[in-house]
């Protein structure tokens, strides 16, 4: 099978006529038995003038052939588990696997269809489980490179979708213990001072734009998933004298939360401004500048309750949630 073939079974899996939608079907199946497959659905998915429906059937099944076939799967008990039919489960060639590793990112990075591009972030998300950061240490560089590109209008796509792939990663760590945590840890280290600036200057009253608000959003939720649990270590590269971090090191992070909650929102118009937000309750509640406004609420309410009453902290943050409780 081509990248040509491929495309043809794609576009009649949705045939009416099931002579037609039946064998086309059968061959999307087989997707996994074909070597070089993920390349290819990777291609279709990425190719702008290919219909819609087809790029996202390429990258739903790419999702899947990587979730599924990454590597092998076992039980709770050790056991390995076997594919339908109890055949022994397929494993991607690790030639597909370097060649995935290599141009999913940047496939990633130049996608404008939302649902394309989060199949596309989910894909990142399922190697991450498996490959970050040991097999795929060009991921991170990668990522934090495009993001520090955020000054130039014109890289606002790329800078969000890499933005929604770092916070794929960190979501990966997100309720890993303290002691898995060290690659968070890491990324916290090189993404945050890249990301604190960039905040400021995305929260600051006079800024509205959607796009704006859509990477606001996603590095909140990056912070969200960096801080839920455990306080990440260095978190801004500044200790004290004793060693230990300073607790007033996060205090930039709670004027951007606080800049994002008191941040007055354009009234509603009747579409002619598009800065200013939609007219109905339903368009309302999808608009990013309201999504950003959540997420600086959900932070700050889980931030409260396990630092606001420095008596029900852990020993290791007894000086922050001192700090947390008296001043922020």
């Amino acid at each position: 099978m081509n990248t040509e073939q491929l495309h043809v079974a794609l576009q009649n899996s949705f045939s009416p006529d099931a002579s037609v939608r039946d064998p086309a079907e059968a061959a999307v199946k087989n997707l996994k038995n074909v070597r070089g497959a993920v390349t290819m659905l990777l291609q279709v998915a990425s190719e702008k003038q290919v219909q819609y429906e087809v790029r996202q059937a390429a990258a739903i099944q790419l999702k899947n052939i990587c979730r599924e076939c990454w590597v092998e799967r076992v039980s709770f008990m050790g056991a390995m588990l076997s594919s339908e039919g109890g055949t022994k489960a397929i494993i991607l060639a690790e030639e597909d696997k370097a060649g995935i590793r290599t141009n999913l990112v940047d496939a990633l990075l130049s996608e404008a269809e939302k649902s394309v591009r989060d199949l596309m972030a989910e894909t990142i998300h399922s190697i991450a489980i498996h490959d970050f950061p040991q097999h795929w240490p060009s991921l991170l560089p990668t990522l934090l490179q495009q993001t520090a590109q955020s000054s130039d209008p014109s890289q606002a796509l790329r800078v969000h979708n890499a933005l929604l792939a770092l916070r794929k990663i960190c979501k990966r760590y997100e309720y890993k213990s303290k002691e898995q945590r060290g690659p968070l840890n890491d990324i916290v280290l090189q993404s945050f001072p890249l990301l604190l600036p960039l905040a400021q200057r995305l929260a600051d009253p006079n800024e509205h734009s959607i796009e704006a608000a859509m990477m606001l959003k996603q590095i909140l939720k990056i912070f969200w998933s960096s801080t839920q649990f455990y306080l990440p270590n260095g978190v801004s590269g500044d200790v004290s004298a004793s060693g230990g971090e300073k607790p007033e090191t996060l205090q930039p992070w709670f004027d951007v939360l606080h800049a994002v909650l008191t941040k007055p929102l354009p009234e509603a118009s009747t579409g002619l401004e598009p800065r200013n937000q939609p007219i109905s309750i339903e368009e309302r509640n999808a608009w990013p500048w309201w999504k950003v406004k959540k997420w600086s609420v959900q932070i700050m309410s889980r931030l409260f309750s396990r630092y606001g009453i420095p008596a029900y902290a852990e020993d290791e943050a007894k000086a922050f949630a001192t700090y947390f409780s008296q001043t922020v």
